[in-house]
């Protein structure tokens, strides 16, 4: 049998983790589920450590699926605490940016919505002045 003793990764620098936050929140943020993300991942926030020991668990059969070493690093990442907040504020911060014109485009068209009832409203009320 061919097969080839894969390294395990014990520690992650600041620069891959950062890295893949950024590609992270950017995958979340981009598709409209900042607000999901951010709960999910608060939610689960005081169970992150119990998180990476069982993604370390099932890695055999991960490693099927996805790449060894990115795997092994999103472990080690959403292992410490300070990544896991660094996600929640940088995708927070994507979509401010990304879909405050949606959001600002959005309160127009409920505003115009709203004074146009009005208008409707004011008009059947009105008292005819014949």
């Amino acid at each position: 049998m061919n097969y080839e003793h894969k390294e395990y990764l014990n520690e992650i620098n600041d620069e891959e983790a950062h890295d893949m936050i950024e590609k992270m929140a950017r995958f979340i943020a981009s598709r409209n589920l900042a607000p999901a993300g951010i709960l999910l991942i608060e939610s689960l926030h005081p169970l992150h450590s119990i998180g990476s020991q069982a993604l370390y668990f099932i890695m055999p059969f991960a490693e099927i699926i996805f790449d060894s070493h990115k795997y092994q690093r999103f472990a080690l990442m959403i292992k410490e605490e300070k990544y896991i907040k660094a996600l929640v504020r940088r995708i927070d911060e994507l979509d401010e940016e990304l879909n405050d014109e949606r959001r600002k485009e959005a309160k127009l068209k409920r505003r115009r919505r709203r004074n146009q009832f009005k208008e409707n409203f004011k008009n059947i009320f009105k008292k005819n002045k014949s």
